[in-house]
């Protein structure tokens, strides 16, 4: 009976965020170990499908890098990457852009909808979703200690969101599923970041939260003890300070732009654990690392 009770329990402490968040949007970012243990791709579509029917209008930008790696490796390519990108020249795009808005956003829509969702596969050259131009990047020559440009060919980053076509399905009872694929302004493809992209969506739908799954529990301190919020002032400090530092600078980052595009409140979370969405919506301690400003 105490079982059943305590059951009773949870559905209670969620009463209040199922309230607060009622007919507001989430962006989760669906990435990492999440999108291939196939115990987890089942919790992560019960997971929104729950969300919808509940009232919240989850929107799910995924990546693909892994399996874009192992398609590539199967065609006898190479793969080259720049500080963390990978070079994409336009016989790569092909590829890119198959495993992306083919094989891997298919089988996430076909994963809600198998459970019983009304999931929509877009990219985003549905309805110029995401406009993109080419990414410059640039690195310091040791020789002359001056910057260059680095050309990592079809990597773009986003220039403009247009979220008509998300919200006409928000309004339709559907789930958007957006594979991080964006089109230049003469119709070239490019391959975008899908933390960046998830960040700009949230920003464009002034989204309630932005959740990004990765495979780590979210930024540690200098001790290896999770910090549980960041105030967005705080981040230029704990990135000079060594605390965050890597690959978790463009999370931070891209949490950071989300907050300043309006939205409440950003999360870096560990998709490895079963019902991690929920866990940091419907709870009161939450999981994993809230970025947002939270010093007034």
């Amino acid at each position: 009976m105490q079982e059943i009770i305590n059951k009773a329990k949870v559905l209670v402490e969620a009463l209040p965020y199922i309230q607060r968040f009622n007919n507001k949007t989430i962006v989760i970012k669906y990435g990492g170990n999440a999108m291939v243990e196939e115990h987890l791709k089942e919790s992560f579509a019960n997971d929104i499908i729950l969300l919808k029917l509940i009232g919240l209008n989850p929107v799910i930008v995924h990546g693909g890098g892994p399996q874009i790696g192992k398609v590539l490796k199967e065609m006898g390519r190479e793969t080259d990457f720049v500080q963390g990108m990978r070079v994409t020249d336009h016989e790569t795009m092909n590829v890119v852009e198959m495993v992306l808005g083919g094989k891997v956003n298919k089988e996430i829509v076909g994963n809600i909808n198998h459970f019983g969702g009304k999931a929509v596969g877009l990219s985003g050259k549905d309805g110029n979703l995401i406009t993109a131009r080419k990414l410059e990047m640039k690195r310091i020559n040791p020789d002359t200690l001056t910057p260059e440009i680095i050309d990592v060919g079809m990597v773009g980053e986003v220039a403009s969101i247009n979220p008509a076509v998300l919200t006409a399905l928000e309004e339709s009872s559907f789930i958007p599923v957006i594979a991080p694929v964006g089109v230049g302004v003469n119709g070239e493809t490019y391959n975008i970041n899908a933390d960046l992209v998830a960040g700009r969506v949230a920003g464009a739908l002034h989204a309630e939260k932005l959740i990004l799954l990765t495979d780590i529990e979210g930024v540690k301190d200098k001790q290896g003890e999770l910090i549980s919020t960041i105030d967005i002032d705080e981040v230029p400090g704990l990135i000079d300070d060594g605390t965050i530092g890597g690959g978790m600078i463009p999370k931070v980052n891209c949490c950071v732009d989300a907050v300043m595009e309006g939205v409440k409140k950003a999360h870096i979370i560990d998709g490895r654990m079963e019902h991690a969405c929920l866990l940091e919506i419907f709870t009161d301690q939450g999981i994993g690392t809230a970025v947002a400003r939270f010093k007034r």
